[in-house]
């Protein structure tokens, strides 16, 4: 039990009355102030999730192929490192290059196709990002979050092929 006392002060030689100690008695207050705590800490949020919504392609429906020459493909590599090509890995319409993720990288790498895209095809340029076994969560996310940037419309997350795995090595990024 939580008290306060207090002894009453002495005011010269003569006392007239003898005055009785104060008690305060502090456990109610206690109680309340952990009863008000328990409250907030119950009642209150934490920082919410941040999430990204991701359009899943149907099952029952087999994708529609995409011309190479509107398909962006970027490789995830190591150190934060990214490769990106226009078309085909086999006969590439742009050539694999090696950029990280700034927003003078991947960001403007990802601007300009789009532009040489839409200039030769009159239409929207697809994405396909294939993060290799040597990148981290976080450069998916990255990517993921430039392409929200940068608004590209169609993207897609695959399995990196072993033909981009070798020009990644090529470019000591795997």
């Amino acid at each position: 039990m939580a008290e306060l006392n207090t002894a009453p002060e002495k005011q010269g030689k003569k006392v007239r009355t003898k005055k009785q100690a104060l008690r305060v008695d502090l456990t109610a207050m206690v109680d309340l102030a952990f009863l008000l705590i328990t409250f907030f800490m119950l009642t209150t949020t934490l920082s919410l999730p941040k999430v990204m919504n991701v359009a899943m392609p149907d099952s029952t429906n087999d994708p529609e192929p995409q011309a190479a020459s509107r398909t962006m493909t970027i490789c995830l590599g190591k150190d934060n490192h990214v490769m990106y090509y226009l078309g085909e890995a086999k006969n590439p319409i742009m050539s694999a290059t090696l950029t990280n993720y700034s927003k003078s990288g991947l960001r403007h790498a990802i601007m300009d196709v789009r532009q040489k895209v839409l200039a030769a095809t009159s239409k929207s340029m697809m994405v396909i990002i294939k993060p290799g076994d040597t990148s981290v969560y976080e450069n998916l996310v990255s990517a993921l979050d430039e392409m929200k940037i940068t608004d590209v419309q169609q993207y897609a997350i695959a399995d990196i092929d072993t033909k981009d795995i070798s020009m990644l090595k090529d470019k000591q990024a795997y």
